[in-house]
């Protein structure tokens, strides 16, 4: 008698049969964070039958009881989607819905091998595999200088994205894009893949090549600008919109900035790191000009008029 496919320590095949016109896919969906929205949405309106979105538990905002979904959950109620927060729970709309292939978009957790027993996957990741795996991707990107980055939809294993991928698609960093940017168009690009294969018969996944590269998450002392660094480096810390330094003994967010020659002649301070002349600091190797910049308790403002408010004495440095 042949195995069943669907016992436990096997894998069962995915699905053959594509979502042609008038059919539905039935689905599950796993994601978390805002970046996971525009899947499910792509997928919603592609046809497909979403029969259960998984994403974390509430999370508790303030020193309040008061809690707030995770924007995949907001978004699976907005639409109507019944929402679990145990990937347990996909084991039972397997059981009791018919779902024949869970999508997973930025879940944030390993699925474990009990699960992807019963039900195959495709993940959705924001790098072209293997390199970037892991859970910042597009940061680590942008602070390796990567010139091109990408967008890789593959098989689901129960290690950290190392199953063999269906399609990737490359996308180009734009010089001085944000991760706010960049994230957005490999959002795009992914959406349209992932609709793309759930449309017609999965093809074989390609084994992953080349030498994997992980990318860890950014921990917040990776944030701050130390000024004995490159004005490149420091440049790629800004693009990650969440860098900052100190003024004074109070933090000060620099929001944007750019590479610039440093300041040279008889006027110019002498170039220790973090020294400032006008708007443009002093780097270990070039300089950075300040554009905008967000003081402790304040609104965010032109580094020009910070710089006016501020008046640096002679001598005064950043960090």
């Amino acid at each position: 008698m042949p195995a069943d496919p669907a016992a436990p320590g096997l894998r069962r095949p995915l699905p053959a049969d594509p979502a042609a016109p008038g059919l539905r896919r039935p689905l599950v969906y796993l994601g978390t964070p805002e970046l996971a929205v525009p899947p499910l949405r792509a997928v919603v309106a592609a046809g497909h039958d979403v029969l259960l979105v998984v994403t974390r538990p509430d999370r508790r905002r303030g020193r309040g009881a008061t809690t707030s979904p995770s924007p995949v959950k907001a978004e699976a109620e907005h639409l109507g989607i019944p929402v679990a927060h145990s990937v347990d729970a996909v084991l039972d709309a397997v059981l009791d819905a018919g779902a024949t292939l869970g999508v997973v978009v930025a879940y944030g957790r390993i699925i474990p091998e009990r699960v992807l027993d019963r039900v195959p996957m495709v993940n959705l990741h924001f790098s072209l595999l293997p390199r970037w795996r892991g859970a910042a991707p597009v940061e680590r990107a942008i602070l390796a200088g990567d010139p091109v980055t990408g967008v890789s939809v593959m098989s689901l294993e129960p290690t950290l994205d190392t199953g063999p991928v269906y399609v990737s698609e490359a996308v180009p960093i734009e010089p001085g894009e944000h991760v706010q940017s960049l994230r957005g168009r490999l959002v795009d690009v992914g959406s349209r893949l992932l609709v793309d294969l759930l449309a017609r018969d999965l093809p074989a996944p390609r084994p992953q090549e080349g030498e994997p590269v992980y990318a860890e998450k950014i921990e917040p002392h990776e944030l701050e600008l130390h000024w004995d660094r490159s004005a490149d480096e420091l440049s790629r810390v800004v693009r990650l919109d969440r860098a900052f330094t100190t003024w004074r003994g109070r933090r000060l967010r620099v929001l944007e900035a750019e590479v610039v020659a440093p300041p040279v002649g008889a006027a110019a301070p002498p170039l220790v790191p973090g020294a400032l002349a006008g708007d443009v600091v002093a780097a270990g190797d070039g300089a950075l000009r300040l554009v905008r910049v967000q003081p402790e308790g304040r609104t965010a403002m032109e580094a020009a008029t910070w710089v006016r408010g501020a008046r640096p004495a002679p001598g005064e440095r950043l960090g």
